[in-house]
């Protein structure tokens, strides 16, 4: 385990360390014993305004995710978490849940993780996309077709997910039979250029079906 490691996953039982230190230090050198409190101080308010989050990363892109999902569970007090770092959080506990088939659960995340307020409007648009795929699934159309429509508007990171949200808004409008507004949808999904394999798989699969509707 690394230094950095070490501090975060025990940084209150090195914070109580450090201040036993602190008043044993006093005993004998009074000026020195402030320096083991004050890191003290700061390791305290580090666990409960940082958590374990700046490690996280590390973990998701080793793709390690049930190391990041034990991270995230480490986390006992969120409301307190420092609020771009707290919206995260929700983000990827959402993101878990999916994972994990709990649609309830994920829908709840996510909805507070867009009331703490996201740190960038990209992070927001990729809520309301989840949102929406999650109100598609439990076979809530219109509530659906407004989360993708306000993730397109809000902005989106990246042309992959420009791509997904507007072909699932393109077949809500062909299951609605709104022929018109699914092929503006489509071709938008199109314009996208989507370069992850999946989606632009999906981009295929449904133009297929687009060149059958008449019109």
């Amino acid at each position: 385990m690394s230094f950095r490691k070490i501090l975060v996953f025990y940084r209150l039982p090195i914070a109580a360390l450090l201040i036993i230190s602190g008043f044993l230090l006093g005993h004998v050198t009074w000026w020195v014993a402030w320096i083991p409190m004050l890191v003290a101080i700061f390791m305290v308010i580090a666990y409960f305004l940082i958590g374990p989050m700046t490690l996280i990363q590390g973990y998701m892109e080793a793709g390690d995710m049930e190391g990041a999902q034990k991270l995230i569970n480490m986390v006992k007090f969120p409301h307190l978490l420092y609020k771009p770092i707290r919206s995260s959080y929700y983000m990827l506990q959402a993101n878990f849940s999916t994972i994990g088939d709990d649609l309830d659960k994920a829908e709840s995340q996510l909805r507070k993780g867009l009331e703490t307020g996201m740190a960038e409007k990209e992070f927001e648009g990729t809520a309301y996309l989840q949102l929406g795929a999650i109100a598609q699934k439990k076979g809530n159309t219109k509530e659906a077709y407004e989360h993708l429509r306000k993730a397109v508007k809000i902005g989106l990171p990246d042309k992959d997910n420009e791509a997904t949200a507007y072909l699932q808004l393109s077949s809500i409008c062909i299951q609605r039979r709104d022929f018109r507004n699914a092929k503006i949808y489509f071709n938008k999904a199109k314009a996208c250029k989507a370069t992850n394999v999946q989606v632009a798989e999906q981009v295929k699969e449904m133009a297929k079906y687009i060149a059958r509707i008449p019109g």
